[in-house]
């Protein structure tokens, strides 16, 4: 039984190294991923050796198989917390009369808008960048202003140039 709880606690930790790892390298943090994977590499050799020297009891097999899909788990919560990166988030709002952006901008986020045309008439379009760690505070503040808004976000792969992102990485915003 204490065999089956070490692998289980090895794989679970492995993944969750694997995990934050893809996860940096995507974020374009390849030497911070590289000391995360060789941790990550000492674990999996560690937990994979007790599973292979064991073969012949299955219970080592299903408490790896059950580590790897808490490690996932664990991994993706830690991400989450960690929130590396921006998130874009275009809103359409029927508030025409500009009062979202400006209150968006007084709450210190980078806000470009303009005015659009929906199928119900005149509306006006904003593109707002945020550090993802205010991504969920954004989306609250859109929803309370304005219920209706329509809101899509996604990642940016690059961004350049602005003065929101020059202060966002002098620190100078959200505090």
């Amino acid at each position: 039984m204490q065999m089956v709880l070490i692998i289980f606690i090895i794989n679970i930790v492995y993944v969750t190294f694997f995990t934050i790892r893809m996860i940096l390298t995507l974020k374009g943090y390849r030497y911070i991923a590289a000391g995360v994977s060789t941790v990550e590499i000492l674990i999996y050799v560690l937990g994979l050796g007790l599973v292979l020297d064991n073969l012949n009891e299955i219970q080592n097999l299903i408490a790896y198989a059950l580590g790897y899909g808490c490690g996932v788990i664990i991994g993706t919560k830690i991400e989450e917390k960690l929130a590396l990166g921006y998130i874009t988030v275009n809103v359409i709002t029927a508030d025409e009369d500009k009062q979202l952006p400006r209150i968006l901008r007084d709450h210190g986020y980078g806000v470009t808008d303009w005015s659009a045309n929906g199928l119900e008439g005149n509306r006006s379009a904003l593109q707002i960048l945020t550090p993802r760690k205010y991504e969920l505070k954004l989306y609250a503040t859109i929803k309370e202003l304005d219920p209706k808004a329509f809101i899509i976000s996604y990642e940016p792969k690059a961004i350049h140039g602005g003065f929101w992102v020059k202060s966002v990485r002098k620190g100078k915003l959200f505090k």
